[in-house]
């Protein structure tokens, strides 16, 4: 089933120029995507339009079927609570709050009856065990390390079951054992959960575990 089709995306910025010109994509349900390219090739700006924290200047954006790129800005909010999650080369993890309160922290912004915030949160403590951060719940975010901290924010960008996870370079802040074992993880949430992933990555070793590689040139995918 196709879930994102994008048509003719063109962004550009005043002081870069043109960084996506007349780009295309399509991503089924279940799809694993990397995506390529050199520093300031655009990998970013398209991860952040296709979750709707940057607007393109004109193209088609629709996400299972809706028109999504002009979507206001409470339209939008609502949009990335729903179906995106986020997972970015820092892991973004608040200081003062533990682990688990920094993973269960989306479910506080989502209008969830009393069965669906508990269906949600058993289903969050079982990632928490499947990744190997359950004896991390009571830690903050300065007691472990950067390998640790990074799985923790991948759980935390499925608290909402997203429809897709949209990673930028999530393996750029860690040595090769953990970012090994990263791109595993990625690879069976995929597999076992069904999560449709779109990354941006350097690396050539995470690419290859996803089904598909594009590469972003010249303001266009190939």
């Amino acid at each position: 089933m196709l879930m994102l089709s994008i048509k003719n995306l063109s962004k550009s910025y005043f002081q870069r120029g043109m960084v996506l010109d007349s780009l295309s994509l399509e991503v089924t349900e279940g799809d694993s995507i990397a995506i390529m390219g050199p520093s300031g090739s655009g990998k970013t700006t398209l991860l952040n339009i296709i979750g709707l924290l940057d607007k393109p200047d004109s193209g088609e954006i629709l996400f299972k079927g809706t028109a999504i790129a002009k979507f206001s800005d409470k339209e939008s909010a609502a949009y990335r609570s729903r179906n995106i999650g986020f997972i970015f080369q820092d892991h973004l993890l608040l200081p003062y709050l533990t682990v688990s309160e920094n993973i269960f922290l989306p479910l506080l912004a989502s209008t969830y009856n009393k069965n669906e915030l508990s269906i949600r949160e058993a289903h969050l403590k079982m990632l928490m065990e499947k990744t190997g951060i359950i004896n991390l719940k009571d830690k903050y975010p300065f007691h472990i390390s950067g390998g640790e901290a990074q799985r923790v924010a991948v759980v935390r960008s499925l608290a909402n079951n997203p429809s897709i996870l949209l990673a930028d370079e999530p393996t750029g802040s860690l040595d090769a054992r953990n970012a090994e074992n990263l791109g595993r993880m990625l690879t069976e949430m995929n597999r076992e959960l069904g999560i449709t992933i779109i990354l941006a990555t350097h690396s050539a070793h995470l690419a290859k575990s996803m089904s598909r590689i594009l590469k972003l040139d010249e303001g266009k995918l190939y």
